[in-house]
């Protein structure tokens, strides 16, 4: 029987099918959103640290990737026999159909976000972690949207599989595309013509819908914006406009003032390995203390426990007379949660979130914490990044700018909250010798503005010129806490090798 290509091409004129259609569209794109909402759901409480909340979620997961559609669409379109009271609802083919690719899209979605959520560097969290940015507006601000765009091009492609698995939704009876086409070749015998049409059908909306979602992907991926850098003549005129900005609120030594910073017999373990072995230490306003030390002696453990990024085991952590980190604190202890946004930290490896400007990274906190208006807290931004001098990028993204000025970014994010202390986590030893001077001239100008400052370092000749006191650390101990000068002329013959002093002391 030769193939009857009039009655082919007269089905892309059937109201029936352009009907049809539209069901198909209707169901698979509510399907495929509702399913990826409560996909993210899914994965965040497969993420949780609280098996109560963990344990169903996995079930769930396991359960509904475990089933097959066919049979769960005829237990829900059945389920009024169980449960009267659903007739209203199930009884429609299209809900029941719904109901039932929700539940297993649901499952589906649950293990491409978690994919997406775990590609989200830690270092991300802890970036936000340390700017007082917690909880809900953690997973808003950052992860979320870093997770989203890692995860589209496989939602994308869970859409295609959608809109493929709505032709078995014509077992309960509702009208969709694969269901006309069956109820034509049931009376013409046309078969290979109708089922033809059907899979053209199916081509066109997947090609539709497939553009839709590619466009997106292309809008959201940052490699494809190329912001300008200003000239010489637009910087002028927007530094005229902006406030003068020192962009923190160093507190310098009175009489009477409490140290900026006391810890006092603080204990760290990972496990087994004890990091931090009862460090005692006062650290004055104004004062420039620089850690050195070998690797592995405890220096980033000591600087983190200041943070609140790690617990500690044992001790207290006092921060301007009042207690701000004890033994057994919780990450969201309202000390501490208090306490974090007077403390500016600058990680070794930048941790500046992608997704955003330069200019929103240095103003997304200031705005989260609502500490002035919109227009206000992007012109402070603006200045903090003249400070630190990239306000010609202002407008780049992190992988557009070299590492030395991502860290100068870094450095303007930290003090835009207006922090009492700065944390400075080995700030150069991710950076090529030649981006290293930019970024230790900036740390050298806060520090004749007079801010707090500890710096875990291994420039030894930086360290000795900026510091009040170096400290050096071994084995989880301070082995030395003194000046640059003392060291100099007094220092024990450790300290003096690993620093890179010749000869005896004076």
């Amino acid at each position: 029987m030769p193939f009857e290509w009039t009655y082919f091409f007269s089905m892309f004129s059937m109201p029936a099918f352009w009907k049809a259609s539209w069901t198909v569209v209707k169901l698979s794109t509510l399907a495929w959103l509702i399913g990826m909402l409560i996909g993210f759901g899914l994965a965040s409480a497969k993420q949780s640290l609280h098996a109560w909340v963990r344990l169903p979620a996995t079930t769930y997961v396991w359960f509904f990737r475990s089933v097959p559609l066919l049979v769960l669409l005829i237990f829900v379109y059945n389920l009024p026999q169980l449960f009267p009271g659903s007739g209203a609802l199930l009884s429609q083919p299209f809900y029941a159909g719904l109901l039932a690719l929700v539940l297993t899209e649901a499952a589906y979605m649950a293990e491409i976000h978690r994919g997406g959520l775990l590609s989200v560097a830690k270092g991300q969290r802890e970036a936000a972690r340390a700017l007082g940015i917690r909880g809900i507006g953690l997973q808003r601000l950052i992860v979320v949207p870093q997770a989203f765009r890692i995860a589209l091009p496989t939602l994308t492609n869970e859409y295609v599989t959608i809109v493929k698995l709505t032709s078995l939704v014509s077992v309960i009876s509702l009208t969709e595309l694969l269901l006309v086409g069956q109820r034509l070749y049931a009376q013409n015998f046309l078969v290979l013509e109708t089922l033809g049409a059907v899979a053209l059908y199916y081509v066109l909306i997947v090609t539709l819908f497939g553009w839709l979602l590619q466009y997106l992907e292309r809008h959201l991926d940052l490699t494809r914006r190329k912001p300008d850098t200003l000239d010489d003549t637009g910087l002028d005129a927007l530094r005229r406009s902006l406030p003068v900005v020192r962009g923190a609120v160093p507190l310098g030594q009175q009489p009477g003032m409490p140290d900026a910073l006391r810890l006092n017999k603080v204990h760290k373990r990972y496990g087994n390995h004890h990091v931090l072995k009862g460090i005692d230490l006062r650290v004055r306003p104004g004062e420039v203390v620089s850690i050195i030390g070998p690797s592995g002696s405890g220096k980033t453990s000591l600087i983190r426990t200041v943070n609140g990024l790690e617990s500690i085991d044992q001790g207290e952590i006092v921060l301007f007379g009042e207690s701000f980190i004890q033994a057994g604190d919780g990450p969201d202890s309202r000390r501490l949660r208090a306490g974090v946004r007077r403390i500016g930290m600058v990680f070794q490896s930048f941790n500046l979130f992608p997704h955003r400007t330069i200019v929103d990274n240095v103003q997304l906190a200031p705005r989260y914490h609502r500490m002035g208006d919109r227009e206000t807290l992007r012109r402070e931004a603006l200045a903090l990044l003249d400070k630190v001098g990239l306000l010609a990028h202002a407008d780049k993204y992190p992988h557009q700018l070299s590492g030395g000025q991502q860290q100068r970014v870094a450095i303007a994010r930290a003090l835009a909250m207006k922090p009492d202390i700065m944390l400075f986590d080995e700030p150069t030893s991710a950076l090529d010798p030649e981006l290293v001077g930019d970024v230790l001239n900036v740390i050298r100008d806060l520090a004749s503005e007079g801010m707090t400052m500890l710096i875990v370092t291994h420039e030894m000749d930086f360290a000795m010129s900026i510091s009040d006191r170096v400290l050096f650390m071994e084995d989880g101990h301070i082995g030395l806490d003194a000046s640059p000068e003392q060291i100099r002329h007094q220092g024990n013959e450790r300290v003096r090798r690993f620093i890179g002093i010749e000869g005896e002391p004076a």
